[in-house]
C-alpha cells in the first residue's frame, strides 16, 4: 500500500476509533453538549501524555516519524483491541514491537501437595496481576470456566469485568467492582513500567466498559480480601471469606484460601465438590 494511502487510512481510523470513545468511559464529567461523539483530539492528547500538535499531525496523517511508545499510549487511550493496534503500527509506518508474553513462573511440584490438602476449602495461587497458577479440586469445581479458560484471561480480575457470566453470579459484585479495582491499582503502580501490566490494562478496559470507567476514577487502596457470596445455580447462596498468604520463597506469589463463613455455606460447599466430582 503506497504511503499516501497509508497516511489517508491512518487519519480516517483515528478519527472513527476517537469518535467509538465517550467522554464518561475516561472518567470526562459530560457537562456540556458536544457538537460530535467521542473525546476531543485534546483529550486524547492528555490522556496519551503527549503534545495536542503532536497528536494531531498523527491524526491528520502528516509525514512525521512517531515511536513506539507514542503509538501504544494512543492505542491505550482509545480502547484499541489487539488487531486495532496490529493495524495502527502498520498505518503509521512503524515496525510492531513482537507480543508481549509472561515468563512461565516456575513453582515446586510441593504446592499441589499444600492446595490439595486444603480441600474442601477452595484454594489457588495468584500473582500480582491476579492470575490464577495453580488450584485444588474446590476451586475448580466453584470456577470451571476460570480454570479452563486460556492463560491469558485465567485471571480473577478479567472473570470478574470481561466474562462474568461465565462465573457463579457474585451477588456482592457491586461492592467487590470498585475494591477489586482499587486494590489492582495500588499493585501496577509498583509495576507500571512493565509493558505486560500496561497491555493486560488495556485489553480489560477494551473488553469492559464497567471496568473501564472505574479504572478512569484512579481510586487506589491496599489489597484487601473480602467477603464473597454466590449464587450457584443448583447449590444456593455460598459465603466465602478470602485469607490470602505470601509466599516467601516466590514474591508476588500469594497463596488464596476461602472459607465459608457460614455451616449453610459450608455445607453448599460440600455438595458442589460432590456434584463436581460425580460429573
Amino acid at each position: 500500500m503506497p504511503p499516501s494511502v497509508n497516511r489517508t487510512e491512518l487519519r480516517e481510523f483515528l478519527r472513527s476509533r476517537r469518535a467509538r470513545v465517550s467522554p464518561e468511559d475516561v472518567g470526562i464529567p459530560a457537562t456540556v453538549r458536544r457538537r460530535t461523539p467521542g473525546l476531543r483530539r485534546e483529550e486524547v492528547a492528555q490522556l496519551a501524555g503527549i503534545g495536542i500538535t503532536w497528536y494531531t499531525w498523527l491524526e491528520q496523517g502528516r509525514p512525521i516519524n512517531v515511536s513506539s511508545q507514542v503509538l501504544d499510549a494512543v492505542a491505550r487511550t482509545l480502547f484499541l483491541s489487539a488487531a486495532e493496534r496490529e493495524h495502527l503500527y502498520r498505518l503509521a509506518e512503524v515496525p510492531q514491537p513482537p507480543a508481549i508474553s509472561d515468563p512461565p513462573i516456575e513453582l515446586p511440584g510441593h504446592l499441589d501437595s499444600v492446595l490439595g490438602a486444603l480441600d474442601p476449602l477452595p484454594a489457588m495461587l495468584v500473582d500480582g496481576r491476579t492470575d490464577v497458577l495453580r488450584w485444588n479440586r474446590a476451586y475448580a469445581a466453584l470456577h470451571p470456566a476460570l480454570v479452563s479458560a486460556p492463560p491469558g484471561r485465567r485471571n480473577t480480575l478479567w472473570q470478574l469485568f470481561a466474562a462474568p457470566e461465565e462465573q457463579p453470579r457474585i451477588v456482592n459484585r457491586e461492592e467487590q467492582a470498585p475494591e477489586a479495582v482499587a486494590g489492582f491499582r495500588y499493585r501496577y503502580s509498583q509495576n507500571a513500567g512493565d509493558a505486560r501490566w500496561q497491555d493486560f490494562v488495556a485489553r480489560l478496559c477494551t473488553a469492559s466498559p464497567l471496568f473501564s470507567r472505574l479504572w478512569a476514577t484512579h481510586d487506589v487502596a491496599p489489597p484487601h480480601l473480602c467477603d464473597k457470596r454466590y449464587d450457584i445455580p443448583g447449590i444456593g447462596e455460598v459465603s466465602l471469606r478470602a485469607t490470602s498468604m505470601e509466599l516467601t520463597d516466590h514474591p508476588g506469589v500469594r497463596l488464596v484460601v476461602q472459607t465459608p463463613t457460614d455451616e449453610s455455606s459450608r455445607e453448599n460447599v460440600d455438595r458442589l465438590l460432590r456434584r463436581a466430582t460425580h460429573v
